[in-house]
């Protein structure tokens, strides 16, 4: 388990934060999932003696007593990567700002894959 991120003197464990934010990036049309959810990577990861590293779906930090937020998604084909990015941006920080009571500093969205639509 993560070590606690603290802010203003509250501790949160990391996979609360995640939890909120992942839940409130998935209502964002375009979004396929939030961290890479595929079935071939998890079919590797079953036959493998070694797991590979795994980047968490969502990262965070605290900088000056703000959040600093990595959200990682993969995205449905034909929706501009610069609106859903914005779209995350404005839904974290609302998530954030709502259920944690923190003002966040900055959402950096990492397009982690693409899915297209099928025929």
């Amino acid at each position: 388990m993560a070590q606690e991120i603290y802010i203003s003197g509250i501790g949160i464990a990391p996979e609360v934060i995640g939890a909120v934010v992942t839940r409130a990036v998935e209502e964002v049309e375009g979004i396929a999932s939030v961290g890479v959810k595929d079935l071939a990577t998890n079919l590797v990861s079953m036959f493998q003696t070694r797991s590979a590293p795994t980047t968490p779906a969502v990262e965070a930090e605290v900088v000056n007593d703000q959040l600093a937020l990595t959200v990682h998604v993969v995205v449905f084909f034909g929706y501009p990567f610069k609106k859903l990015a914005e779209a995350v941006r404005a839904a974290v920080a609302h998530v954030i700002d709502a259920q944690v009571g923190v003002e966040v500093a900055r959402v950096d969205v990492c397009i982690d894959g693409l899915v297209f639509p099928k025929e």
